[in-house]
């Protein structure tokens, strides 16, 4: 359980900074999106691990996902001291944007169970973290007028190539075109998150952050619980307390934590660049397979996680030294 004591005084320590008198600092909200996305790609290996200790269901397990991020979430921003200058927001906007935000995260989080479900991991994997930066970096240019620049072009390339050497390198990979819709609505629910994140950030209404993100997970669990309730809430494991550890492994660092510093970072960061930092989720999740799980190191995985680290280095670097 030191991992929820720890993820609590660390989410509680970064994102009071967010809410602080001072906007957050371009570069601190560059490392929370780092940290955010490693902390992403171990929820991957965590859930397979309840899968195989328990019969929960991948929709039961997104819903505990956000459930238990949202009653840690609270705790965080009750033991937190109150922020000395939050930016007031009008009750009916700001009701609506945490509606889309927690509708989208819940998109984003179930139709990827679900492409999994039906066309694979892999190409689940490549058709979301792929389509997500391009239509982040299509938005961000048509609605908030970001330009990413030939060199932000060539990283977000560079980034696309890395994931598709690194999930698909194996062979192997069977494409359906339903999985394939799934996982596109998977990736346009993180687009939406991302791109409405950085609009009110960047326009200065975004309030209170670990706010937004309590609001959030509130809205996607209750969008989220009538087909948890489907699926089978309760879990039958012939290990409880290793499944019950991994829940809360799942609900602290890679949800309540890594959310909430994804939202604080996402506020001030350029959004394509956001897109493409959080490519990071898959490079934490093969290293994890590798060094943890017994899958073997090949080529396609060194060859794929140093495409993508250079990417999020390069555009990590421009974006630091632009400052927004």
């Amino acid at each position: 359980m030191s991992h929820a004591v720890s993820a609590g005084s660390t989410l509680s320590a970064a994102t009071e900074d967010s809410a602080a008198r001072a906007p957050l600092p371009v570069a601190r909200g560059l490392w929370y999106l780092v940290v955010a996305g490693v902390a992403w790609g171990t929820a991957g290996a965590a859930a397979s691990l309840v899968f195989r200790v328990s019969d929960l269901g991948p929709l039961a397990l997104s819903f505990w996902r956000c459930a238990g991020g949202l009653v840690l979430l609270v705790l965080a921003r009750t033991l937190r001291r109150a922020p000395r200058s939050v930016t007031r927001e009008p009750r009916g906007r700001r009701s609506v944007r945490l509606t889309v935000l927690g509708l989208a995260l819940a998109v984003f989080q179930t139709a990827y169970f679900a492409a999994v479900g039906v066309t694979g991991l892999a190409v689940a994997t490549v058709v979301t973290l792929g389509a997500g930066p391009v239509l982040i970096a299509a938005g961000a240019r048509v609605l908030l007028g970001e330009r990413i620049g030939r060199g932000g072009l060539l990283a977000v390339a560079g980034a696309l190539a890395g994931l598709a050497v690194l999930v698909l390198g194996g062979g192997g990979a069977t494409v359906r075109p339903a999985g394939v819709l799934w996982a596109l609505a998977s990736a346009a629910g993180y687009a939406v998150m991302t791109l409405l994140t950085r609009w009110f950030g960047r326009a200065g209404r975004a309030g209170d952050q670990l706010g937004t993100t309590v609001g959030t997970f509130a809205v996607a669990s209750l969008a989220l619980l009538p087909f948890g309730a489907a699926e089978g809430l309760l879990p039958q494991a012939a290990h409880p307390l290793a499944a019950l550890g991994l829940l809360v492994y799942v609900t602290t660092v890679p949800t309540a934590l890594a959310y909430a510093l994804y939202f604080a970072g996402a506020a001030v960061v350029r959004s394509a660049t956001v897109s493409v930092v959080m490519l990071l989720e898959p490079v934490g999740a093969a290293l994890i397979a590798v060094t943890l799980l017994g899958e073997r190191l090949t080529g396609a995985t060194v060859a794929g996680t140093a495409l993508m680290l250079a990417s999020v280095l390069g555009l990590a670097v421009a974006e630091a030294r632009s400052g927004g």
